[in-house]
């Protein structure tokens, strides 16, 4: 896409919305001003801004970092060429930013089922860590995703637990030397998975006992399994090494649902998180409209810090 065309339609709708865009989107003529600041790291995906920035992922990028985000993430990085894979982290170094999770996906992930402990599938498991070093060395990324599988009624789930501790115990010893991380994501999209609860997840990460083995803290799926999330982020806090965003219901951008985002959101901040926040989830509205919808939805939840006092001409406020 022609980048006048895009700022030009950007602002057009922009207008019609009644909504801003920032001003380093006004054109190849404008100086740029600082970019919008955000307090967290929040990471979008390709496509969240495709109607902006064009099919290319190197145009989304550049939109991306324009609007101020630092981080991408990216699940199907695995299944992406090297070049590709390259290019995405000689680009992001580019642009100042940072590559969250992508997915270690042996084929359907979720049915290569480390409960069972067949031999099979921690091989698979295994042999997909390895290869995700290399994915990760090339577009710089530090954090992988992994969903141990199904939940397998006719093993007790003691075992289970057991099966799934050795397998990340040797996929740990993998990553670790290259300063990587799996990130154990409980998830609400079937009650046959066998990872639900963060507080099981912090459990079996205590177990393993690495550094190269982490929570991956989806507020969306925790929200629906579990509720009563900020205290859960207090209780697991130690263990978590990822965090991802999504409202309830719709798994679309803050403020679409029932979730007090902008609280969560300064609690983290307060407890120092320098992580990522990947932003897990799908657009409430279509279009250009939606997209920057979305963005004023980051930016209105990450406005929690206090307003500085205004200016007064020497008198205090309700004395005469």
């Amino acid at each position: 896409m022609i980048r006048r065309d895009f700022v030009k339609k950007s602002l057009a709708v922009a207008g019609v919305a009644g909504i801003n865009i920032p001003a380093q989107v006004a054109g190849d003529d404008n100086p740029l001003p600082a970019k919008n600041k955000f307090n967290l790291k929040y990471a979008p995906h390709f496509g969240m801004f495709e109607n902006l920035a064009g099919k290319d992922l190197f145009d989304q990028l550049k939109v991306m970092s324009e609007l101020g985000f630092t981080a991408i993430e990216d699940n199907g990085m695995m299944g992406r060429t090297p070049e590709i894979q390259t290019k995405i982290g000689e680009t992001l170094a580019k642009y100042g930013m940072t590559m969250g999770v992508f997915v270690i996906d042996g084929g359907d992930n979720w049915k290569i089922s480390l409960t069972t402990g067949k031999q099979e599938f921690k091989d698979t498991f295994l042999k997909t860590c390895r290869t995700a070093v290399e994915v990760a060395k090339r577009c710089n990324a530090k954090w992988m995703t992994v969903v141990p599988g199904f939940f397998e009624r006719h093993i007790p789930i003691g075992i289970q637990t057991g099966n799934v501790i050795d397998a990340l115990r040797q996929g740990s010893e993998i990553l670790a030397p290259h300063g990587l991380t799996m990130v154990l994501e409980p998830l609400s999209d079937t009650p046959e998975l066998f990872l639900r609860n963060s507080d099981q997840t912090y459990m079996i990460c205590r177990a393993v006992n690495s550094p190269a083995c982490k929570i991956l803290f989806d507020m969306y799926h925790m929200q629906r399994n579990e509720g009563d999330v900020i205290t859960n982020l207090d209780r697991t806090w130690s263990e978590i090494g990822y965090l991802q965003i999504g409202d309830n219901p719709g798994r679309k951008e803050p403020t679409s649902g029932e979730m007090n985002y902008k609280n969560i959101f300064k609690h983290i901040h307060e407890k120092g998180w320098q992580g990522i926040l990947g932003m897990e989830h799908g657009n409430a509205k279509p279009g250009k409209e939606g997209e920057i919808a979305l963005f004023n939805a980051y930016v209105e939840t990450d406005s929690f810090l206090p307003k500085p006092a205004a200016a007064t001409s020497g008198k205090t406020k309700g004395k005469k």
